[in-house]
């Protein structure tokens, strides 16, 4: 067997003085694009502006429509886009939180909206670009919580290693998921179970979301990657009955981009409104976060 063909390049946008954002690589061979969340000088992993713009770069590259790589000279199909991250413990820890507290301390209401709507537009877009032409697959191999989750769900098929942990802890300081968990979470376990899940405020493991039907594939820590590759494997050889199924569900349960505004609206009115103490505990949890990104 010939071994893969495989280009990598990097991106980050915004800010190309820094290390990039994401990483790719491409398997040629399998028409897999690897997109890697790529942890900044030890950085809180999350939905920073930088990565939701190199994000959305990548998407543009690949197309809406027929989705190809363009790289050294030629267009290659794409036929799975994989999404990790190549932090040790987290798959991407949600809002950013320090932009967060930084734009309600200020009162930067529309740089709060400017953001907010980026970060649930990207999620949609992952959600719907390709339309059941090409398969999104999530690899969480650490901690996805908040957007992160929702970045998670809102792929195709979802694997996850034992030792990944998932939640919404929102409800915690006054705030709620704020992009798309509803449609995302409901279309895979029904809405009443979706409700309980967001309430909860809980990290829930691998395993037990898999029982309940939220995660496809759980499988041991540090197998991830090959699980990914014999997911990829098997699929292909029935690739097209895959995408009718993938399509069929789409337009049994679409995604309304409409109510994901709406959602969106409701999320601003209600950070607008957090008290003093639940600011605190932004504060703690992004100390948090900070402390757990530099061990």
């Amino acid at each position: 067997m010939m071994p893969p063909e495989i280009s990598t390049r990097v991106f980050s946008p915004m800010f190309p003085a820094i290390e990039p954002a994401l990483t790719t690589q491409f398997d040629a061979n399998a028409g897999a694009l690897w997109i890697s969340q790529h942890p900044k000088n030890r950085r809180v992993q999350n939905m920073s502006r930088e990565t939701l713009a190199a994000l959305q770069d990548i998407l543009e590259q690949v197309g809406r429509h027929d989705p190809h790589w363009h790289d050294t000279g030629s267009e290659r199909p794409v036929h799975y886009l994989v999404l990790r991250s190549e932090h040790p413990r987290h798959f991407n820890l949600g809002v950013d939180l320090e932009y967060l507290l930084g734009c309600l301390e200020k009162r930067e209401a529309a740089a709060l909206q400017r953001y907010a709507t980026q970060l649930m537009g990207t999620i949609y877009q992952w959600a719907t670009q390709w339309n059941g032409e090409a398969t999104t697959i999530a690899l969480v191999q650490g901690r996805a919580l908040g957007a992160g989750f929702e970045m998670a769900l809102s792929a195709d098929h979802v694997v996850a290693e034992e030792h990944a942990e998932f939640g919404f802890p929102e409800i915690v300081y006054g705030l709620f998921p704020g992009n798309g968990a509803m449609s995302l979470l409901g279309r895979r376990v029904g809405l009443a179970t979706a409700q309980r899940l967001m309430q909860s405020g809980r990290v829930y493991g691998a395993a037990e979301l898999m029982e309940l039907g939220v995660i496809d594939q759980v499988c041991p820590s540090g197998r991830g990657e090959a699980v990914v590759r014999e997911f990829i494997h098997e699929h292909a050889q029935r690739r097209g009955a895959r995408l009718a199924l993938q399509r069929a569900r789409m337009r049994m349960q679409p995604l309304d981009r409409a109510e994901f505004d709406e959602v969106v609206a409701d999320w601003l009115e209600t950070a607008s409104r957090l008290e003093a103490r639940q600011l605190h505990m932004l504060q703690s949890m992004l100390r948090m976060q900070r402390s757990d990104s530099t061990h």
